[in-house]
């Protein structure tokens, strides 16, 4: 770079509703670049030599190129180069957490703001799906297989794999368990973050590699991965996600009133709660409602209940929130919209009345230690600190393990202490021939990205498998 150029450290923002409108609706919440907007951070990019970014992209994506491209506003090959590397970009340009991945290693962090890629990513996405014949539909110069894989559940782990699979000429079939596809991107994630018709469309251009799905299809009932195996299919890429609810574990747990995240999530997202009156979901949201936990999972649940109805809305969290594991942009919109912040704070135990609703919660106030294995200073209770807080709905936001009705269905397939099953970090094997697995059945609760990029790396190792003289 010359001594005339200037490097421009200011990254564009990103437009979005205002606080008071959006808490009273489902939108979202981010509205997206501009054109021009587009094109202006785009040119932020110097283009680097050595492009630190691709370093820290889980899935390998030419950040350069397809910046680049929307500077010189080629806006279809923007789209080519996305494609080419991620069949969701729509998906992970709004929920991945950029700032930890490809942005962090951007150049210019070093000096001011990095470029926004997660931003451009989901501008061509967006731009692409309103210009549905502006790229040609490439067809693979790959001679189809003859061989068969099943991937076991249509998350971001699955559809990653048996898109990279379809593309490579296999013929594959997602099994999705629920009614309808797209996993915790559906079920889990808020319509204010992502909205389900970006889920649909990114299913939509999954299937039209030619990927089979069936739904309603509850791999460890309906048949076992062994039957799988055994009637056809050359391999099984396990990767039904992490849907079990984990929860606090304290007294009164069990009190009418107290949701875990997942259950809350699902009757908000996958039942329509949040359309009442047009879908009335059984689901009750009081006026005071605490969430227990730091991630993204609590901020989703708390900017539910909001818009749901509730008057006060808590974040009870026993660290800091510099140790808090969501990402800095969930916070901030949260606070935005009332969100209370309650932190250093730690449940004892709910509290209900004669009828078994819980009407309170026993906290304890927490101070910071030492650093424990995760890297966070760890929260210890401050003797004789117990207060007592009124609230009719509690939530537990603690995180998810994998369900076990596929590993209990499947002989040979061996767990780790912590219920995931274990794998090949690089090639996504497991302990049983011709089963592979990635995503949250692997890793426990992890993020989209790292999720998608273990089914990148087991997608190659299948296809490796498939067309050597052992598959």
């Amino acid at each position: 770079m010359s001594e005339k150029q200037k490097l421009n450290l200011n990254r564009v923002s990103m437009p979005k509703q205002k606080p008071e409108a959006r808490v009273h609706n489902f939108s979202e919440v981010a509205l997206g670049y501009t054109q021009e907007q587009a094109r202006e951070e785009a040119s932020r990019c110097i283009q680097c030599k050595n492009p630190k970014c691709m370093e820290g992209c889980p899935v390998g994506i030419d950040i350069p190129g397809f910046i680049k491209a929307i500077a010189e506003d080629d806006l279809p090959r923007a789209a080519r180069i996305l494609k080419d590397k991620n069949s969701l970009p729509g998906i992970c340009g709004r929920v991945c957490p950029q700032e930890t991945q490809c942005e962090m290693t951007c150049v210019l962090a070093k000096k001011g703001s990095p470029i926004a890629i997660g931003r451009l990513e989901r501008y061509v996405a967006d731009w692409e799906q309103s210009h549905p014949k502006a790229i040609e539909q490439r067809k693979e110069n790959v001679k189809p297989s003859s061989k068969k894989v099943a991937v076991i559940g249509s998350g971001p782990a699955g559809l990653t794999c048996a898109a990279d699979l379809a593309k490579l000429g296999h013929e594959v079939t997602i099994m999705e368990a629920l009614h309808v596809t797209g996993g915790v991107l559906t079920y889990g994630i808020p319509e204010f973050r992502l909205p389900k018709e970006i889920v649909r469309r990114e299913v939509n251009y999954v299937a039209s590699l030619g990927v089979k799905i069936k739904l309603d299809n509850v791999i460890g009932k309906i048949s076992t991965v062994d039957e799988l195996l055994q009637n056809g299919y050359d391999a099984v890429f396990l990767a039904p996600g992490a849907g079990a609810p984990m929860f606090l574990n304290i007294p009164g747990e069990n009190l009418s009133g107290v949701y875990s995240a997942n259950e809350f999530l699902t009757r908000t997202n996958l039942m329509k709660a949040y359309l009442f009156p047009q879908y009335d979901t059984p689901i009750q949201v009081g006026q005071r409602v605490a969430v227990f936990g730091g991630g993204n999972v609590a901020m989703d649940a708390s900017r539910c209940a909001l818009r749901l109805g509730a008057k006060e809305v808590y974040i009870i969290y026993r660290r800091s929130e510099v140790e808090m594991p969501a990402r800095a942009e969930e916070r901030e919109n949260a606070k935005e919209e009332g969100v209370i912040f309650k932190l250093l704070s730690n449940p004892k135990r709910f509290i209900g009345n004669e009828q078994g609703r819980v009407t309170s919660v026993e906290l304890y106030e927490m101070e910071l230690g030492e650093p424990d294995e995760s890297g966070r200073r760890r929260p210890i209770p401050r003797p004789g600190s117990e207060f007592i807080m009124d609230i009719d709905i509690a939530i537990p936001a603690l995180g998810t393990k994998p369900n076990p009705i596929i590993p209990s269905s499947t002989a040979g397939l061996e767990l780790t202490k912590w219920g995931t099953v274990k794998t090949d970090e690089a090639t996504g094997r497991t302990s049983k021939a011709r089963v592979w697995c990635g995503g949250d059945m692997a890793t426990g609760s992890a993020t989209v990205i790292s999720a998608m990029g273990a089914a990148r790396r087991a997608a190659n190792d299948i296809h490796a498998f498939l067309t050597s003289r052992e598959g």
